[in-house]
């Protein structure tokens, strides 16, 4: 078959293209959209779209397995020896049920018998509440065992193993047999055999190749139909591990064909160049500054304004630790296009944030914030601020003033999308912590200055760093400067894990935050959650007395925290204010000013203080059930804090035992302030669909077979080959790439992987 890569004339159909067609005219053949009812039943259909949610032959087929099993490294029963994991195969020879004295339920013990060929093997099994188990392993029943040996009373037998049924025409014996991810309405034998039944309808008519002839060669890859035959039938487990990296390639491929055409889409648009003026705006504020800017700040800053004043929209990720004055380099970004003669417009997740955004723009400003206004400079703009809970009326005088151009920025929330806006010549959006904007709505924002034809340059901030891995997978298609260095203002972190278990460190947690602001300083708590669980209420009651002092800050809801520190001792006296995400806007406008005067001198939080909120005097913060929060948000929430120059001091509050894993994540967040070092630590502790923001976005991951860290040379080589594949007129090249792109990233996965 000749591969369409190969093709000297784009206009020409391929010999593939021109098979894929006469295998739609046949309806027998079988393609990847398939139904499963016309391949394998309706009866069976319906099982596996209850088990998997898969409808078509193509979904079912990329079902991969995730191990396999060889069954001639088999033990045999008499070979076992106690405290290793072992596997064999095995018939029940006997099965038997019987009620648990001591608990609910049922214990379902099985006897097994081996063929070694030496001397047969016998083998007790348990299994506690082995509905599934019951079913299946009834006498007669052949299958594979996999657990730890023990031994009880004297007699060696595996605890509630996993098994695979096998059929009884001896199918394991020629080679190993994949042992797939299943659910209890599918056995593995009877999903096998059902993936069999459609692998035999596989032919390279119906399933052409997504991933070009030349890059398969170059790679050293296996065709697709047979990458399917080894994936699922290997001969050895080499070959299904070399198909399994086969698929991890193609998925790699697709995403990054995704991020290369948007990066040929994006250079062939224009936009206006902003260089900016000698004597303007920008050159009035860095003569103003009271420092001197970090050499992270102006090497950034010159990256930023090469691209400004280039005729192609500027698309740059600026990531930099927490406190390194992203929000400076920003600002001197818009007074650039400001010079220019446009506007700028940032984007914030949250009211809290794009108020402190506003408030913190117009403080660094001061009196070139103050267009119009008495005490404002000669050359001056304004700062405006647009949110959902604005009252009507000054809601519209902020649209007017975005619409006639008086604004210079305007920093908003999701109120910035609202097709009420619109500015006069929107030169910039910056956003910020992009990774709770979809592409739709960032690509609707900058379609606000788009009258003339021209795109508005793009600015994306993030506090949280990313792992090149993941920068490279996410955000390929935007070029990404690195913010390196810290202000001298910006005072060393101290951080500890707090045990509260222990009475001393528990009391030294409220005189310590005592201590603080009897020293003139402000102090944070932050809890994971707003309201008490009832149920985990419950569960603090009936802890052992030993626990009893405790049982105070497991509770760890914002309603029950508020309660423990207005009663302590140490805390008596001391004014403090809550905040979080249910309270009216004007309700947080006014907790957060009141932290800001001194007014409030300890802060009750959720998360929404997690990034942007920017007050110097706070120099602690107590994480309560800081095990709950993952490691890249302890080191952001930690940030809220040394900001003004004054040392700071974050407790990571826990009830666990030293010894729980989950301690080892908070010790690794004590033992270093470097970002993105615990960034890579957070993403070999997480799964990566949370790391790359499926939590965030609401969606599922788009990751399937590919793994971030494991994989990243993978993921290399397929930006190479995408790089090179994208070109104009690709699609027509490789329309079995073009029509694979299209078929495996729905729109939810294509907002996901665009949102940079």
């Amino acid at each position: 078959m000749t591969d369409p890569s190969s093709a000297p004339d784009p206009a020409q159909k391929s010999q593939a293209a021109r098979q894929t067609q006469a295998a739609v005219k046949d309806p027998s053949a079988l393609r990847p959209e398939t139904d499963l009812v016309r391949v394998i039943g309706a009866a069976s259909a319906k099982v596996i779209q209850q088990a998997f949610g898969y409808t078509t032959a193509g979904e079912l087929l990329m079902h991969l397995p995730r191990r396999y099993v060889d069954v001639g490294e088999i033990t045999p029963i008499t070979a076992l020896a106690l405290g290793e994991d072992a596997t064999v195969v095995a018939t029940v020879t006997h099965a038997s049920q019987r009620r648990m004295h001591n608990r609910r339920g049922f214990l379902l013990e099985v006897e097994v018998e081996d063929q070694d060929p030496e001397s047969a093997g016998r083998l007790r099994m348990t299994f506690f509440n082995g509905f599934q188990a019951a079913k299946e392993l009834l006498p007669g029943a052949r299958a594979v065992f996999s657990g730890q040996v023990e031994d009880y009373r004297g007699q060696t037998q595996l605890s509630h193993p996993e098994y695979t049924l096998l059929g009884q025409d001896d199918e394991a014996e020629a080679r190993p047999f994949p042992v797939y991810p299943s659910s209890g309405k599918l056995s593995q034998l009877r999903l096998r055999r059902t993936m069999a039944t459609v692998l035999d309808g596989v032919s390279e008519g119906g399933f052409p190749d997504p991933v070009p002839g030349d890059v398969r060669a170059r790679r050293r890859l296996p065709g697709l139909v047979s990458a399917l035959e080894s994936v699922h039938r290997p001969r050895q487990i080499p070959e299904a591990y070399a198909a399994r990296r086969r698929f991890a390639f193609e998925e790699a491929l697709l995403l990054q064909t995704v991020l290369a055409e948007r990066r040929l889409e994006n250079a062939g648009r224009s936009a206006v160049p902003r260089p900016g003026s000698a004597d303007g705006l920008l050159a009035a504020f860095d003569a103003a500054l009271p420092f001197t800017l970090t050499q992270g700040q102006v090497e950034v800053g010159a990256e930023l304004a090469r691209d400004l004043a280039r005729p192609h929209p500027m698309n740059r990720l600026v990531q930099g630790e927490v406190g390194s004055g992203k929000t400076l380099v920003a600002l001197r970004a818009m007074l650039q296009v400001i010079d220019s003669g446009g506007q700028a417009a940032m984007l914030a997740p949250t009211e809290v944030l794009a108020s402190q955004h506003a408030a913190t723009l117009r403080r660094m400003l001061g009196e070139l914030a103050l267009a119009g206004q008495l005490g404002g400079a000669e050359r001056a703009t304004t700062v405006e601020l647009l949110t959902g809970s604005l009252p009507a009326a000054r809601r519209r005088e902020v649209l007017l003033n975005a619409a006639s151009g008086r604004a210079g920025i305007v920093v908003g929330t999701h109120a910035l999308l609202g097709d009420q806006v619109q500015f006069a010549e929107l030169g910039l959006v910056v956003v910020d912590e992009q990774h709770r904007f979809g592409v739709e709505q960032r690509d609707k924002l900058r379609g606000g200055g788009e009258g003339d034809g021209q795109t508005p340059h793009t600015l994306v901030m993030t506090a949280t760093p990313i792992p090149r891995t993941v920068a490279m997978t996410v955000f390929g298609d935007v070029e990404t400067s690195i913010l390196k260095g810290l202000p001298a203002n910006r005072a060393p972190v101290r951080t500890f894990v707090v045990p509260v278990q222990l009475p001393a460190w528990r009391e030294r947690l409220f005189s310590l935050m005592r201590e603080q602001i009897d020293a003139g300083h402000q102090a944070y708590v932050v809890v994971p959650r707003i309201t008490e669980d009832p149920a985990e209420e419950d569960a603090t009651r009936a802890r052992g007395a030993d626990q009893a002092d405790a049982a105070p800050l497991q509770r760890t809801a914002l309603e029950t925290m508020e309660q423990v520190l207005r009663a302590h001792p140490a805390l008596q006296g001391v004014r403090i204010g809550t905040l979080h995400g249910k309270l009216a806007a004007e309700q947080k406008a006014a907790a957060m000013a009141d932290f800001e005067s001194g007014r409030t001198q300890l802060l009750l939080a959720t998360t929404v203080v997690e990034v942007g909120v920017d007050v110097a005097n706070a120099t602690v913060m107590a994480i309560i059930d800081a095990e709950s929060f993952g490691i890249s948000q302890l080191h952001q929430l930690r940030g809220r804090i040394g900001r003004g120059g004054f040392p700071g001091t974050c407790l990571l509050v826990t009830t666990l035992e030293h010894e729980h894993p989950a301690v080892e994540r908070l010790e690794a967040v004590a033992a270093t302030s470097d970002g993105f070092e615990l960034a890579e630590k957070d993403l070999e502790t997480r799964r990566e669909g949370d790391i790359l923001g499926a939590s965030q976005s609401g969606g599922r991951s788009t990751l399937k077979i590919l793994r971030v860290m494991r994989d990243a040379k993978v993921i290399a080589q397929a930006r190479e080959d995408a790089a090179e594949v994208v070109v104009p007129g690709w699609r027509e090249r490789h329309p079995h790439l073009a029509a694979a792109v299209e078929a495996r990233l729905d729109t939810s996965e294509a907002a996901y992987l665009e949102r940079g």
